[in-house]
């Protein structure tokens, strides 16, 4: 399976039509790959929180689904575009991504249930989600997860044994904890056994410089592909899906757990 993370970066200069039109025209140059993977807020950006309010939308039926939706159809390619702020039938806000298919359906959609700022930003603005989600995608299960998730090996374990292979993880992680990144990505490969797909923001946006380095880790925690730094690129990789069965059978510390 071909793979490309577009980390994108949050030009708050621009409007978020100009940042639609961009990322879909990085979808669509991505036609080589299998999935494609947008990070986490990229229309907004994900320490905007005074900007959450007037960029909610609809997940299924807004502005930001419809543009990734034709950039997934263009390309032939199944797309996780990331996340956006959605406006939910109850008036609340989520954090929720969206997967879409070659032929441009909405696949499925995931609200993130770990919502990062304590007593401030997300955690105050935005309601959580309550459903691990995993989808068949790309001739795979893919489990999803989004950026403050990765702290919490509680969920990875939950999407591992609904079958997941591959973890998605599109984040805004900041630069302050970059170290925090890195680590917690590899230790979800590592004590799950799968493919860990995590791709960042890249530049600064809100005032707060990203840690960028987008990366995919195998079921081993070695790394298959590694950005350097936070500038705007595309990474793209081929992954052998046949390795998270052979490293699960080679090493089978799965099958002892216990707990």
């Amino acid at each position: 399976m071909r793979t490309s993370l577009i980390q994108f970066g949050v030009d708050q200069d621009d409007s978020v039509n100009a940042r639609r039109t961009k990322a879909a025209s990085l979808v669509r140059a991505q036609r080589d790959a299998d999935l494609v993977v947008l990070p986490e807020l990229w229309t907004v950006g994900a320490f905007a929180f005074r900007d959450f309010e007037s960029a909610a939308e609809p997940a299924a039926e807004g502005p930001t689904a419809e543009a990734m939706s034709a950039a997934a159809r263009d390309a032939g390619v199944w797309l996780h575009a990331g996340s956006v702020v959605e406006r939910g039938a109850d008036g609340a806000l989520y954090n929720t991504s969206l997967v879409f298919g070659p032929d441009g359906d909405l696949v499925t959609t995931y609200r993130k249930i770990h919502r990062f700022g304590f007593d401030r930003g997300e955690a105050t603005l935005m309601a959580a989600g309550t459903t691990p989600v995993t989808v068949q995608a790309a001739g795979t299960t893919l489990g999803l997860a989004t950026c403050y998730d990765l702290r919490f090996p509680e969920l990875f374990r939950a999407l591992t044994d609904a079958g997941a292979a591959l973890l998605v993880v599109p984040a805004g992680w900041p630069a302050a904890r970059a170290g925090h990144w890195t680590l917690l990505a590899r230790a979800r490969a590592v004590e799950n056994q799968c493919y860990v797909l995590a791709c960042g923001t890249a530049g600064t946006h809100a005032d707060v410089p990203q840690a960028g380095r987008s990366a995919v880790y195998d079921p081993w925690g070695d790394p298959v592909g590694e950005l350097p730094d936070a500038t705007e690129q595309v990474l793209t990789l081929d992954l052998d899906l046949d390795r998270v069965a052979a490293v699960r059978e080679e090493f089978p510390a799965l099958k002892d757990r216990v707990l």
